[in-house]
């Protein structure tokens, strides 16, 4: 029996809408504390507050976005998203003060939320069914991709060009965020688009938040917490164990072992449901930290990278994806709004967490700590989502 097509225009168009959307803001996320402190004067602290800044707005603003997408089209909040982003990204020229590039990252949070939300319903609506577990594994991969890129695009910019270069670049790096996304087309439900109805928003929690993915969210935000002390912190490890002469290698190889899995694990998802996945992935998650708690050579540290790049980054594509399975047809948006929402909860409260915590221990306690913590996750999805999905594949 023929496979329905998954590489289909549309499908690339919106992958590459969201890579060039998050290299965008992996490009600042590296390179705008080193701005504010270096040329705006400001503490490591108020350095911290922009990305804060960015993060909350973007929380804020996608409950609200799941349900202009359920009344306009997808397309249509698309492009108004990336017309925000764009123009945030115009705006960051002009201030001179920390309180108001606090503003513009703000209203830059606003237009990455909307956007991602769009993207993650589009892209529903896109991947055939009987392949949404291997389709959303290579939609999030282009997320991994620009993890890797954007933090080395931007600190090679702003450390050979400067500021102003950074800047330009992160714009041009927006207009093709833009451009990929004006070549999607899907299938709308409704053609009547009312400007007021963005101003007709429900405040009541079943309108802000889909709880049918509120389970799968809080097991995804509960493992973000690990993974944020590998944002935050594995390039200072790095350098502590003297192996830093390789730290930026570590999201390449990430990067590299996750696209040779990517075939494999998306295709089982599919074939053999998600606990199949899940479960390993997250002993191979576990065991990464483990080993990157103890290594003292560059080759360990990168085999950590390897295994940690497997179990995570096949963890967060599935999480996902059952957010959408299980969330009803014109509910997806919203699903897909709570799931990134709380996620990205999960990632700014475990950052705060992490840099709490590596003041009272070693790094090396750190990832120890972080490796059993992660095994815990193992009963916090069966509770949350593991049995149930046992169940279904006994039926």
């Amino acid at each position: 029996m023929n496979k329905e097509p998954l590489w289909t225009k549309d499908f690339i168009s919106v992958s590459a809408s969201n890579f060039f959307l998050f290299v965008a803001f992996y490009f600042l996320l590296v390179t705008m504390p080193i701005y504010a402190i270096q040329e705006l004067g400001g503490s490591a602290a108020q350095a911290g507050l922009l990305t804060t800044c960015f993060l909350i707005s973007a929380i804020v603003v996608r409950p609200f976005a799941g349900q202009w997408i359920e009344r306009l089209e997808k397309k249509t909040i698309l492009i108004s998203s990336q017309v925000i982003f764009l123009g945030a990204s115009v705006l960051y020229f002009f201030p001179d003060t920390l309180g108001t590039m606090l503003a513009i990252r703000f209203i830059h949070g606003i237009g990455f939320g909307m956007a991602t939300t769009a993207t993650g319903a589009m892209v529903a609506e896109i991947i055939p069914g009987s392949r949404r577990g291997e389709g959303m594994g290579y939609y999030v991969m282009s997320t991994n991709l620009a993890m890797v890129i954007g933090p080395f695009l931007g600190l090679t910019v702003m450390r050979q060009w400067g500021s102003f270069t950074m800047f330009v670049m992160c714009i041009v790096i927006s207009g093709l965020a833009l451009v990929t996304s004006l070549l999607i087309n899907v299938k709308e439900s409704r053609h009547e688009i009312r400007v007021m109805s963005i101003f007709q928003v429900k405040f009541n929690p079943k309108d802000l938040f889909e709880f049918s993915a509120l389970p799968i969210a809080v097991v995804g935000a509960f493992f973000s917490i690990a993974y944020s002390s590998i944002l935050s912190f594995v390039s200072v490890y790095a350098e502590e164990i003297q192996v830093g002469e390789v730290a930026s290698y570590f999201f390449i190889v990430y990067a590299v072992v996750l696209l040779l899995s990517r075939p494999f694990t998306g295709r089982w998802f599919d074939q053999y449901g998600a606990n199949v996945i899940v479960y390993p992935a997250i002993f191979l998650f576990s065991a990464g930290l483990l080993l990157l708690s103890q290594t003292s050579t560059a080759l360990v540290f990168l085999i950590a990278a390897g295994m940690i790049g497997i179990g995570w980054g096949t963890l967060f594509p599935s999480f996902q994806t059952i957010a959408i399975q299980e969330a009803a047809p014109q509910k997806k948006a919203l699903a897909t709004a709570t799931f990134l929402s709380v996620f990205d909860f999960g990632i700014g409260l475990g950052s705060f967490i992490i840099g709490w915590a590596v003041t009272g221990m070693s790094f090396r306690m750190l990832y120890v700590y972080c490796a059993v913590y992660v095994l815990v996750g193992l009963f916090v999805y069966l509770l949350m989502h593991g049995r149930q999905e046992k169940q279904r594949q006994m039926i």
